[in-house]
């Protein structure tokens, strides 16, 4: 596996940290300490020792997603799954020694025991509350939990058996599944309390009392926060108990058709027909007959008679789609139609009367129309009644996570995949991402995403087609200093040097071998992080060059 300081970038032109696909902080210790001491306070040591292993549980759950990730890759159980201890080191928590590692993914076994020193909760609990007779390692212990229980797919759960809070001279822990410990009380720490719901519930229940109004009347089939879905939505609203016609206005793919749909389903004539047809679509000599019907014998293979879109909508609702691109000819004939409340069909001597709510929608600027001579403007006034501007999701960023949700929602059940959601990089690229296709190109990019992502798995940056990925920024090199520009930049250089020089490949990586072990003094563990392998790679590469280990 490639060394996991790779894994970590830099980037301070944005403010973010990445360890591969998450959001990473960078936080004083003193200040997490302060807090931690607040919930003492607060809450008392019970509560707090909760709340505390929960938080770690749901840190380690995602170190452990990417160490799943590794696994698929084709990383060895023992190697993959040690990739959490790095990463506990690597974010400043605490160094780990591995004592004894026994794994069976396929048997559901599990048991694990680890040393820990230098652990930043041990320092702050004892420079709080001095030496007591419990551990401390609270949030430690929610992480190897949360992390063990991820890789292994089952709740598994660890104890510290010795801790330096309570006098020992380094902590111990252990773990195993949670059925093993035969111990209810201790496990309940890593499920959810009420008493956590309940702060959640006074915290959210203000919002729910301003908003509930607006609650009933919403649709689950609409999704959005922003300003101007709000507003839009609101214009909605007013106009659903009415037969006012309605005018939707918006570029292709903001989703005219679901308002015209919540119109309907919404109003007085949901239990009739909601009718829709795309003037767009339909050939300019059968868009009458579409529209108004056709009698037998009218034209030639016009065998049986016909009821168009008008009738077929009486008693609900018609929707007429890209209302701008619909012929002149048309236009005239729909304008008499909607003045008199009656249609004739092609052939026919009669007129039919229809009761029907009109709702058009068109990304054309009808003004502009009017102006060049494609659009009438009797018609304009007359569906121009009451226009609702939808705006295009490059203005609803904030109505982006509840979409992707809904899509990830709906496909994953569509194909039988159990999707969790998308990573934070994944997240930033689609937050960043213009959406010329709007709601529907973003549709159409969940639903591969949900068909690439593995199943309990997240959708990544590299599942979504089209969207460029979000800035890497600066990476650590061995020696932790933060490195700027691209690494493929700077091997880039070094192939056309080495190249240049005419150096031996097999010299070249002998000489590679040495450095490691000069720099990492003679540290084999540590040599293998340099070179981003593990150490039973680098002894054997050490022993097939013939170069001494020490």
């Amino acid at each position: 596996m490639a060394n996991p300081l790779s894994l970590l970038r830099f980037n301070a032109d944005t403010g973010h940290i990445w360890l591969d696909e998450q959001r990473m902080l960078l936080l004083h210790a003193r200040a997490l300490a302060a807090l931690r001491k607040e919930l003492f306070d607060s809450l008392g040591v019970e509560r707090a020792r909760g709340l505390l292993i929960r938080m770690g549980f749901a840190s380690g759950q995602r170190d452990g997603e990417l160490a799943v990730k590794q696994r698929r890759a084709g990383l060895k159980t023992h190697d993959a799954f040690l990739l959490g201890p790095q990463l506990h080191s690597i974010e400043g928590v605490v160094s780990v020694e591995m004592v004894q590692l026994d794994i069976n993914l396929a048997q559901g076994h599990f048991y694990g025991e680890f040393l820990w020193t230098n652990s930043w909760e041990d320092e702050v609990n004892i420079s709080d509350f001095g030496f007591g007779d419990d551990p401390a390692c609270w949030t430690q212990i929610g992480y190897a939990s949360g992390y063990t229980s991820t890789f292994m797919g089952q709740l598994v759960v660890y104890k510290e058996v010795e801790c330096r809070s309570q006098g020992d001279a380094l902590c111990r822990i252990v773990g195993q599944v949670a059925e093993r410990w035969n111990d209810d009380a201790y496990v309940a720490y890593f499920q959810p309390q009420p008493f956590a719901a309940q702060l959640i519930d006074y915290q959210i229940g203000l919002d729910q009392l301003r908003s509930v109004q607006a609650r009933r009347r919403y649709d689950s089939k609409l999704v959005g926060v922003s300003p101007g879905f709000r507003e839009a939505f609101e214009l909605l609203s007013r106009a659903a108990d009415n037969a006012i016609t309605v005018l939707l206005l918006g570029e292709t793919g903001v989703g005219k058709e679901v308002f015209a749909r919540w119109l309907h389903e919404n109003g007085p004539r949901a239990k009739g027909p909601f009718i829709a047809v795309n003037c767009a679509a339909i050939p300019h000599e059968l868009i009458e007959a579409e529209l108004f019907g056709v009698e037998k014998g009218a034209y030639t293979g016009a065998h049986l008679a016909r009821a168009g879109r008008f009738e077929r909508a009486h008693g609900g609702t018609l929707f007429l789609d890209e209302i701008g691109d619909l012929p002149l000819a048309a236009q005239v004939k729909l304008l008499r139609a909607l003045q008199t409340g009656e249609v004739e069909r092609l052939g026919a001597e009669n007129s039919t009367p229809f009761d029907v709510r009109i709702v058009a929608a068109t990304n054309v600027n009808l003004q502009q129309a009017m102006q060049a001579g494609r659009f009438r403007a009797d018609l304009f006034y007359r569906l121009n009644t009451f226009p609702i501007t939808i705006p295009p999701l490059r203005e609803r960023t904030a109505d982006i996570p509840a979409l992707v949700d809904r899509f990830v929602e709906r496909y994953g059940e569509l194909y039988r995949k159990k999707v969790l959601g998308l990573t934070d990089k994944a997240m930033r690229a689609v937050l960043g991402h213009p959406w010329p296709g709007n709601i529907r190109e973003l549709e159409n990019v969940m639903e591969r995403a949900v068909l690439l992502a593995p199943d309990k798995g997240f959708i990544e940056a590299s599942h979504l087609s089209g969207v460029a990925p979000p800035a890497q920024g600066g990476q650590l090199d061995g020696r932790g200093a933060v490195t700027r520009g691209a690494p493929s930049d700077a091997i880039d250089g070094i192939c056309t040097e080495v190249l240049d020089r005419n150096v031996d490949l097999a010299q070249l990586e002998q000489r590679l071998l040495q450095t490691a072990l000069q720099r990492a003094g003679g540290n084999l563990s540590q040599a293998a992080r340099l070179l981003g392998i593990t150490r039973p790679q680098l002894a054997y590469r050490l022993k097939k060059e013939g170069v001494p280990a020490a």
